[in-house]
């Protein structure tokens, strides 16, 4: 059990050394509730959100869908602050290779 954990450990070590502590992801969220979740996005982690127009493919009702990028060390507050406002909404969490432009690097939180 202890060489498990230790193995663990290690490969999460090797992991923020490898990938830095700035590693971002990439995040789709569906709900009814984009503006208030977009707001609280912005003041709450200070991150910005594009909105996108979807189209339920079973539904083929049209919603619209909140992009945000975040690092991978906001990712849970992310979670609480979406399924505070919407304890039924759709998150896609992405893994993203690089991340150039814009404000993102300028955190105003």
């Amino acid at each position: 059990m202890y060489s498990v954990m230790t193995y663990y450990l290690a490969m999460k070590t090797i992991d923020a050394v490898i990938q830095g502590l700035d590693e971002t992801k990439a995040v789709i969220i569906v709900s009814d509730y984009y503006d208030e979740i977009s707001d609280a996005i912005l003041h709450r982690l200070g991150r910005g959100t594009t909105k996108l127009r979807g189209k339920g493919g079973y539904t083929d009702e049209e919603k619209d869908v909140i992009y945000a990028v975040v690092t991978r060390l906001e990712i849970t507050k992310l979670k609480s602050i979406v399924f505070e406002i919407d304890d039924q909404a759709f998150i896609t969490i992405m893994d993203t290779h690089e991340t150039k432009g814009g404000k993102f690097k300028t955190a105003i939180h």
